[in-house]
Parts: C-alpha cells; sequence; structure tokens
C-alpha cells in the first residue's frame, strides 16, 4: 500500500506492507535510489506493519519494486500502474 503525503516542494511516499508477508527484510528498490537493495528497507510500526517512507520531486514519475529475502521481487498491488516489469506511481 502506499500513503502520500503532499509537502510544498515535495511528497512524501510512505510503502507499507503487512508485517510478516513475505517473511524477513524487505526494501523498496526503484529508480529513485538507482535499485540500491537495502537503501530503504521497511521498519515495523506501532501499528505490526512495515513501512519506510521516501521524499520525491512533485509531479514525477517513478518505477519501484520490493526485495524481500531470497531474492524474492515483487511488485506493489496499490501502484498507480505497472510497466510489466516494475511498478510506478506518480507524485
Amino acid at each position: 500500500m502506499l500513503e502520500r503525503k503532499r509537502r510544498k516542494d515535495r511528497t512524501e511516499i510512505t510503502f507499507v506492507l503487512p508485517a510478516d508477508v513475505p517473511p524477513g527484510p524487505v526494501s523498496v528498490v526503484g529508480d529513485f535510489n538507482d535499485w540500491q537493495p537495502g537503501a530503504h528497507e521497511l521498519r515495523a510500526r506501532k501499528d505490526g506493519s512495515r513501512a519506510v517512507t521516501v521524499a520525491l520531486p512533485r509531479e514525477s514519475t517513478h518505477a519501484f519494486r520490493y526485495l524481500a529475502a531470497g531474492d524474492y521481487w515483487f511488485d506493489d498491488d496499490s501502484a498507480d500502474g505497472h510497466d510489466g516489469h516494475n511498478s510506478r506511481l506518480s507524485t
């Protein structure tokens, strides 16, 4: 799930996943972090979910995927779209 907060000069995107699906560490990788695994690892929240927030320029479009333990790549069903290989989001 994606949560958005619009700020004056940026949009903060929070990437949210359930606590244990998939199990183990998960990071969000995309064109905004040069597809670097671990650069934005999801952390536990008080409600039991996992999340990480990334500030992105307003009015931009980005490709991303999640990377879980065991080299398991997956998309976000709540993304703004999919291009065949990646999830897409627009700020």
